[in-house]
């Protein structure tokens, strides 16, 4: 029987597996790995392609034999682009791009112009600007042709798209050169397809580029590498061009065959075509638009957030999570009447005055809705104006200033109006001049021996003046601000000369300064203050009596801290002395008689008109105060004490802040709830919840609460807390309880009459609120929302529109809601049918007549929907709305008690969702979720008054929605936009100049 050596072939297996996996490691580590064909995901799904290390898409399965060699992969790129550029991040797997490879049928008839697209009102000067446009490459808000590469519409804030075909007249390379104010890109394609576009020539990546018109060798980037073109053959190009609001607004193209000497010229209507006729096509039909690498390249770019409520945040998702049945909770706390004394039921509301009854509420945990990122230009959510904080900066929190003698201010004595705060600069003490004695013509450290500054009531005999930045001067113990020995009082019949007062605040400028009242001499002398030592040099002559002299125009303001020095005035043959500070005299300007001094007064801080005649300050910057050979005997310029520290404490500026509707800053976020009070009420229900259901639930964390306050009666709760159920799933607590304030009156109840006045929730014994649930005040989770939109000649904003609510249908899979769109008689699409191709769950289509009137829309739409237990949503065409937009509208809209106008952030000019930059819109009211039959009861849009004009119909109707006795919700909701776009065109607007092209 022949014998199989089957231990010894498997033992060579395995050497050989073993030998495979060290060599396939040491190519990894080396980058050389050998690239896998099918890539699965983490189900086992196969996926189309996948991503080798440099972060490049791989080819489809199909085109594996093409795709196998390195140099074929490299060849997909963009000439000169770096891969890594396209898609950063190297092993994320970007989406595929939907790239144009089928060319539209050509005709002979298209020479001699090409496609013109014009995205207008988009602010930026780069062509990455143009691409965070919300409508490019598809929706342009202009389609036209023009007859050569070189256009000059002279406008502002616009982008262009040209595309078409060249026509080369004979064979040879030719190089190309592009030339723009401000940047542009010019691609093109080794064929007809836009798909193979590549980035041949470009002006600019930032913005700040440009060229003079012509200029085509201005930098490096403008001119192309010689390119091999065939005759017969057509070429796809694409040119992008984006303007800002500066300059003169032109792009050209030229080329020139590769040859010494030959200039390059503009290409003409004699080599260009277009790539389609769009003039009989209206502005919905987007499947002719080529889509290429030009359109697409930098879109799936994955930056670090500009704005902190762009990060994830448990609130956006938490509306999957099952909710748990009311029905479980309706025994959990004891029922309470619910009517809080802010409701401004039947009281006179002059016109517009309903935003002043508007109250915020609080929210925990921090929804992060505060704009952070926009507080470099607005600062209005700190209580300091602008000018204090111009001025002085921040400094006035910092205490226990160490190692310099740096006056810092209390920050409760600060005013916040800008003409007190000129008050703030008088000075809070002088010194007394006194006579001369010899004894004292050259004073030192251990001699100095000034006295405190007496109290401001003890100054004037008159009304002292209240002014809480100068209260420091009254706290005791006071410490002088200089060493040297404090002059003595005069006596108090002597008028008081003239003082000078030199301000550290800004070098070079003179602030307002008044005379104070003469100090009179109090206790013991203060011991020396620790100061900085200067060398012993002799002093130039200081006149005190020449006048001020006025601001200089230049320089900047600093955020030093406020620290006075004060010079004194001699007078009828008495020498000054400023504290710390040698006034030079005949027989002192001696380098003998001078000793070491502590003074925090350099000379360049002295202006000069108070120098002696014949002597000047030596400049800090100045090249004879740098000169080495010029130091010795000149005024040495301060050191900087990189050692200093200083103090300070946790400031929570919330808790300054107000929950009545601040329409002055549009930077500030939701209001914050104190940890301590949202944990202790969810502490309380909880407590609550398990003493009913026998411990059954534990808590995991708390997503939301939001809370509204009354004074009176006590404070509103949305609880919103994940829960375990024991031997279940998660759970989701989403409901509302009452705070109710011991010995609170309930008030008038707005509910039936017929119904029984509930029993008061009992009090506790130590006399503080106790939770309750309040009635008619529960959400339905299942009720129907229908967003009213009125619509006119808005094609590429009803596109977007609808192609945003399916996806927020197949996003959340909510199908309870509906889309009702009244439409004044588009003339740009077919708005019906794109309502039916939309993937909407329900969907209504109303026809208007006549111009486009807002209220007499949102009307009709609202007069639309059948079931009056429903909500409607008076809404904009130009909102991008997060997934937990219906959830949000659900929670906040009460039959009968709420009704909800969520804060939406306004978009600047060149903002989009993915980099917002704008403000919060705390004015406006358009965005309104209500119950209809509340809608009809206050009696519906003012159609009457508001027929050719919006504008103000919203306030109106808060004000009849506040006297009706409702409440209005009013919160900012995380990624809630406001899209930036154009009016030009809007409902038949008619331009002023008619569009020329050349």
């Amino acid at each position: 029987m022949p014998w199989f050596p089957v231990k010894k072939i498997r033992k060579q297996i395995i050497t050989c597996a073993a030998w495979l996996t060290y060599v396939h490691l040491s190519l990894v580590r080396q980058g050389r790995a050998l690239r896998q064909r099918l890539g699965y995901g983490r189900e086992s799904e196969k996926l189309a392609g996948v991503t080798d290390g440099r972060g490049v898409q791989a080819a489809l399965s199909t085109k594996r034999a093409e795709d196998s060699s390195e140099s074929r992969e490299e060849e997909q790129t963009c000439a000169g682009q770096d891969p890594n550029m396209l898609f950063p991040g190297g092993a994320g797997r970007p989406p595929p791009l939907n790239l144009t490879r089928q060319t539209p049928p050509w005709r002979e008839e298209y020479k001699g112009q090409v496609n013109l697209h014009v995205f207008e009102d988009w602010c930026g000067g780069a062509v990455g600007h143009l691409r965070r446009n919300l409508h490019f490459p598809l929706f342009p808000h202009t389609r036209t042709t023009v007859k050569k590469l070189a256009v000059s519409p002279k406008w502002k804030n616009y982008g262009l798209r040209i595309f078409g075909f060249i026509h080369p007249t004979r064979d040879g390379d030719v190089q190309f050169s592009v030339a723009s104010d401000d940047n542009s890109e010019f691609w093109l394609s080794p064929d007809e397809s836009p798909a193979g576009a590549q980035l041949l020539a470009f002006v600019g990546k930032t913005g700040s580029e440009w060229t003079a018109p012509g200029e085509f060798t201005k930098f490096s980037s403008q001119v192309s590498k010689p390119r091999r073109l065939v005759a017969s053959r057509k070429y796809y190009f694409e040119l992008l061009h984006k303007q800002d609001d500066q300059g003169s607004d032109h792009v050209e193209v030229g080329w020139r065959a590769f040859l010494p000497g030959l200039k390059f010229e503009v290409i003409d209507s004699t080599h260009i075509s277009l790539y389609t006729d769009e003039s009989a096509l209206k502005m919905d039909h987007v499947a002719h638009v080529p889509q290429s690498p030009a359109s697409h390249v930098g879109e799936h770019q994955q930056e670090e957030p500009s704005a902190d409520m762009l990060r994830p945040d448990p609130r956006d998702t938490f509306f999957l999570t099952p909710r748990m049945e009311p029905a479980r909770l309706e025994n959990v706390l004891e029922p309470c009447t619910y009517a809080p004394t802010y409701v401004v039921k039947d009281f006179p509301i002059a016109r517009y005055q309903g935003l002043q009854f508007v109250y915020l509420s609080f929210v925990y945990p921090n929804d992060y809705t505060r704009l952070t990122h926009m507080e470099t230009d607005n600062k209005c959510f700190y209580r300091e104006s602008p000018l204090y904080l111009e001025r002085f900066g921040f400094y006035k929190y910092m205490k226990n200033v160490q190692r310099r003698a740096f006056l810092f201010l209390n920050p409760d004595d600060f005013l916040d109006d800008e003409d007190e705060l000129l008050d703030s600069l008088e000075p809070s003490e002088a010194a007394r001049p006194q006579s001369r004695r010899p004894s004292q013509a050259t004073p030192t450290t251990a001699a100095a021996t000034p006295w405190p500054p007496t109290p401001p009531e003890l100054r004037d005999s008159g009304t002292p003046r209240h002014s809480r930045a100068l209260s420091w001067a009254a706290r005791a113990p006071p410490r002088p601000l200089f060493l040297g020995r404090a002059p003595r009082p005069r006596a108090e019949a002597r008028p008081l000369p003239p003082k000078v007062y030199v301000t550290r605040v800004q070098p070079g400028k003179q602030a307002l300064s008044r005379a104070p009242a003469p100090l009179r001499p109090r206790g013991q002398p203060w011991a020396p203050f620790p100061g900085v030592f200067l060398r012993p040099r002799p002093l130039p002559r200081v006149q005190l009596r020449a006048p001020p002299r006025p601001p200089r125009p230049h320089g900047r303001r600093t955020g030093v801290p406020l620290a006075r020095v004060q010079a004194i005035q001699a007078t009828r043959g008495d020498q000054a002395h400023t504290p710390g500070l040698v006034v030079p005299t005949p027989g002192s300007n001696s380098s003998s008689e001078v000793r070491p001094v502590t003074s925090f007064l350099s000379l360049s801080q002295v202006s000069r008109p108070q120098l002696a005649p014949g002597e000047e300050a030596i400049s800090e910057d100045s090249e004879e105060a740098a000169d080495p050979g010029e130091r010795h005997g000149r005024w040495q310029e301060d050191a900087i004490d990189w050692q200093r520290t200083f103090s300070v404490g946790a400031v929570d500026f919330e808790l300054l802040r107000s929950d009545w509707n601040d329409l002055r800053c549009n930077v500030s976020g939701n209001l914050q709830l104190a940890e301590a009070e949202a944990v202790d009420v969810v502490a309380q229900y909880m407590e609550r919840l398990n003493t009913q259901h026998g411990g059954r639930f534990a808590l995991l964390r708390i997503v939301n609460v939001e809370k509204r306050r009354d004074s009176a009666r006590g404070s509103r709760f949305l609880l919103e807390l994940e829960l375990q159920e024991r031997g279940g799933s998660r759970l989701r607590l989403s409901e509302y309880v009452f705070l109710r304030l011991p010995g609170a009156h309930a008030g008038d109840s707005d509910g039936d009459a017929g119904s029984p006045e509930p029993v008061p929730a009992s009090p506790r014994l130590d006399s503080r609120p106790e939770l309750c649930r309040p009635l008619r005040l529960a959400w339905r989770q299942d009720v129907m929302v229908h967003f009213i939109v009125p619509v006119k000649n808005q094609a590429r904003w009803v596109v977007q529109f609808l192609a945003d609510m399916a996806a927020l249908h197949a996003r959340t899979g909510d199908s309870r809601f509906s889309v009702v769109l009244v439409d004044f008689e588009s003339k740009d699409m077919d708005v019906e049918q794109a309502l039916r191709t939309a993937r909407l769950p329900r969907y209504q289509y109303l026809r208007r007549t006549g111009n486009f009137e807002r209220s007499a829309g949102l009307q009709a739409g609202v007069d639309a929907v059948e079931d009056a237990s429903s909500i409607v949503f008076l809404c904009d065409l130009h909102i991008h709305f997060p997934p937990n937009i219906l959830d949000s509208i659900r929670k906040h809209c009460v039959e009968g008690k709420l009704a909800f106008a969520p804060v939406v952030m306004r978009l600047r000019c060149g903002s989009s969702p993915g980099d917002p930059h704008g403000y919060w819109e705390v004015n406006g009211f358009g965005l309104f979720g209500i119950y209809k039959t509340d809608f009809e009861r206050v009696g519906g849009m003012n159609t009457e008054e508001f027929r050719d004009q919006w504008g103000g119909e919203d306030w109106e109707l808060l004000d009849r929605v506040l006297q009706a006795g409702l409440e209005v919700e009013r919160l900012r909701l995380r990624n809630f936009f406001h899209h930036y776009h154009s009016k030009r065109g809007m409902w038949d607007t008619r331009s002023r100049k008619g569009s020329r092209t050349e």
